[in-house]
């Protein structure tokens, strides 16, 4: 479904985000959203409801965390394909009953380890953890698999090979937030490269979360750039996140967030949506700009600063 789209349309718009949201509904700091799946089901389809109301045409499972490494945490390992075939079914039965196609994508996040050498899981036990999630989310009826906020190349190819084990298509996004690398040190080259490889290929490769609009986009220009011909996902924090007690609070404004959309398309993103802090205020004033937009020319880092404002991390400079 998502390539018969992105033949005809250039661009998809894909939902906000989940534990941000949630914690508006009452989600404590330390909870696990995917618990909610469960207890508060209706929340959980509001949310689905909210950003499809708002313009998604991907909505996202509430299943991120959804694995056995961190159910484990809360003493829910044991329930992992349940958690995540609930997940998707909640998503699918708000997706059937819009008034137009809307594509469920299983969200799927890290395991919470680093992988072997640096931690104790090594890349066989993480295929493992990612294929139980991944068979619960396609009981559920998702459609497809959305690997998310990945710093590893392996951990990224694990969940790839889940995907593929259980017969899905996949996207996978990294979350660059060091210095314009991931936490792990890969760039945005590296991963296009490492995503190449994959087999079979990913239906598309970006990234999310990270630091601010601004980041983001930089890394989305490093992408392209890296893979011209590839569906790039950009999937932006709501503004730079900032320190609130126990809670990390995203101030960015609709119309921040609209121009972080157009240019998100101007750097070459086709599917453009919001991570933390983005709300479907923010996802409305998106869609808005998105259908209203006139392609302008590919824009510079400078250009991005000027209209997003600084990057929280910029790209170190090499020595001279």
């Amino acid at each position: 479904m998502l390539d018969a789209w992105l033949k005809d349309r250039p661009w998809l718009l894909a939902d906000g985000a989940a534990a941000t949201n949630l914690f508006d509904r009452g989600l404590a700091p330390g909870d696990a959203p995917e618990l909610w799946n469960e207890s508060r089901p209706r929340d959980i389809r509001r949310l689905h409801q909210d950003f499809i109301d708002a313009g998604a045409d991907i909505i996202l499972t509430n299943s991120f965390g959804a694995n056995a490494r961190r159910l484990r945490l809360h003493d829910a390992e044991d329930r992992t394909h349940a958690l995540n075939e609930l997940a998707a079914r909640h998503a699918r039965a708000v997706a059937n009953a819009a008034q137009r196609q809307v594509i469920v994508a299983g969200s799927v996040g890290p395991t919470g380890d680093l992988l072997a050498p640096l931690g104790p899981l090594t890349e066989d036990e993480a295929v493992a953890v990612f294929t139980e999630q991944i068979q619960g989310l396609n009981a559920g009826g998702a459609d497809l698999v959305w690997i998310e906020t990945m710093s590893a190349i392996a951990e990224m190819r694990a969940a790839a090979t889940a995907a593929a084990r259980v017969g899905m298509p996949y996207v996978v996004t990294a979350s660059f937030e060091a210095a314009g690398s991931t936490s792990t040190g890969v760039t945005p080259a590296a991963m296009a490269e490492a995503a190449g490889a994959f087999y079979p290929a990913p239906h598309g490769i970006g990234c999310n979360c990270g630091a601010g609009p601004a980041d983001l986009i930089c890394s989305v220009l490093a992408l392209t750039e890296a893979m011209p011909d590839a569906v790039v996902i950009a999937k932006a924090n709501c503004g730079l996140p900032q320190r609130q007690g126990d809670r990390l609070i995203h101030p960015g404004t609709p119309e921040l967030m609209a121009e972080y959309a157009r240019l998100a398309v101007d750097a070459g993103a086709r599917i453009i949506g919001g991570c933390c802090g983005t709300t479907a205020t923010h996802l409305a004033a998106m869609h808005q700009a998105l259908a209203a937009h006139t392609p302008r020319p590919r824009p510079d880092p400078a250009q991005v600063v000027a209209a997003l404002g600084p990057l929280a991390s910029p790209p170190l400079q090499p020595a001279r």
